[in-house]
């Protein structure tokens, strides 16, 4: 069959910008669509093309037009959610079986429960989505864990999928000569760095409130093997830095020690950005020595908060002491910091101010302050849905406030934009 899969343009909007005229929270990377990439590496048998909306936003139509998918299947985030029904609706229209999936969908299948959507991906794709492929290629109706059929007026019935490091499917590698022709686009532009995405594992050991990535895997931490990782990296080719995409890179100490030595053995010269946890950072700082030598150019750490209260109230379970002593180790290691906080829309200019000093006296080198936003699925989500004042997905970037501001809603984020650009006044990666 001929599939095409689809990655979204750039749709979220901007309060600040659209009512009070900010304009400086702008994305300063656009990367690969990965997960396609990776969905596409296990479609063997079929002619498969990737659409990347967000490298060449006005394509839509004329490839719908030319490919004739049999199949079209449309990931997203939350943001993207309104416009994935927009390219569900022009697929449909083609006559193709249209199918989406992605984080928003694994939090809220049922906003995806419509006419012009024939199926819902819940969680890990890469099998599962091979295994919907299969079934509609041989005209069966066999029930898939983890993919919902749709039931448009009526309640949405699946079965759940337990997932497992077979979901990985880790000897198919990711597609990555299908996105070849966007590939200039997929750089960090205020740094002017080349930058691919290579995954290291799926889901999180730790349950912050706040996060939407549980649905992924049903709650599982799924390592990809050292050696999937080194035969990835080499993949990417001449790109200089490489990104290893996972919510937190370190949580499995003994791969993440193993991975270090494949590494090195392997000869491999290039740069790595990494997410990990400030305790890890401060239980492990030899590990990280260890990284360096290897290529760790960064890290990105979710500080979250300088409050420990906040922190807790999150369900962070970390402290502002070992948020404070890990930024010391790393530069004392010579690791740069990525490092995002949380603004909760009750916040006054104290607080404003109070996370301005902190950044001041400690040094983040790449600062991302977001606005706390509850996101469907979340724990989040439930504590605060009745607060909740703006229910349009669209607006739900992390860098909007769906629920009343303590400040006026303008000082709120002039307050923001001012810390926004005070942070990256000086930044680096």
């Amino acid at each position: 069959m001929k599939i095409l899969l689809v990655n979204p343009p750039n749709c979220g909007r901007s309060i600040p910008e659209e009512l009070y005229g900010i304009d400086s929270m702008k994305m300063i990377f656009r990367g690969e669509p990965l997960s396609l990439e990776t969905l596409a590496g296990n479609l063997d048998g079929h002619e498969v093309r990737i659409a990347d909306l967000k490298a060449a936003p006005g394509s839509y139509d004329d490839i719908i037009s030319d490919f004739e998918a049999d199949v079209v299947g449309i990931t997203g985030v939350t943001c993207e959610a309104n416009t994935m029904l927009k390219l569900a609706s022009t697929a449909k229209a083609t006559g193709a079986v249209v199918v989406v999936g992605g984080i928003h969908a694994s939090n809220d299948p049922e906003f995806f429960n419509r006419e012009f959507i024939d199926y819902i991906v819940v969680g890990l794709g890469k099998l599962s989505f091979r295994e919907l492929i299969d079934s509609i290629a041989g005209g069966e109706k066999s029930s898939i864990p983890g993919v919902a059929k749709t039931n448009p007026g009526g309640s949405l019935a699946f079965i759940p999928r337990k997932f497992s490091r077979v979901d990985l499917v880790e000897e198919k590698p990711p597609r990555y000569d299908l996105t070849s022709e966007y590939r200039p686009h997929y750089i960090l532009e205020k740094f002017g760095l080349n930058l691919g995405l290579v995954s290291t594992a799926f889901g999180c050991p730790h349950r912050c409130a706040f996060c939407c990535i549980e649905s992924l895997t049903g709650g599982q931490y799924l390592n990809h093997d050292p050696e999937t990782v080194i035969r990835d990296i080499r993949l990417q080719g001449d790109i200089p830095v490489l990104r290893l995409v996972d919510a937190n890179t370190y949580g499995n100490l003994s791969q993440s020690r193993g991975l270090c030595l494949k590494i090195k053995e392997a000869g491999i010269k290039k740069q790595f950005i990494a997410d990990v946890r400030s305790d890890t950072v401060v239980r492990y700082p030899d590990m990280f020595r260890e990284w360096k030598q290897i290529g760790l150019r960064a890290v990105i750490i979710g500080f979250e908060e300088i409050d420990d209260r906040r922190l807790s109230d999150m369900g962070k379970a970390n402290t502002a002491a070992v948020n404070t002593e890990a930024i010391a180790i790393l530069h004392d290691i010579g690791i740069t910091i990525v490092g995002d906080f949380i603004i909760s829309p009750d916040y006054d200019e104290r607080q404003f101010e109070a996370l301005g000093e902190y950044l001041e006296k400690n040094r983040v080198d790449l600062p991302i302050p977001s606005v706390l936003t509850p996101l469907p699925g979340t724990q989040l989500y439930k504590s605060m849905k009745d607060k909740i004042t703006v229910h349009d997905l669209d607006f739900y970037t992390l860098t909007n406030a769906v629920v009343p501001t303590r400040l006026d809603e303008k000082a709120f984020y002039e307050n923001y934009a001012d810390l926004m650009k005070s942070g990256h006044r000086n930044a680096k990666i």
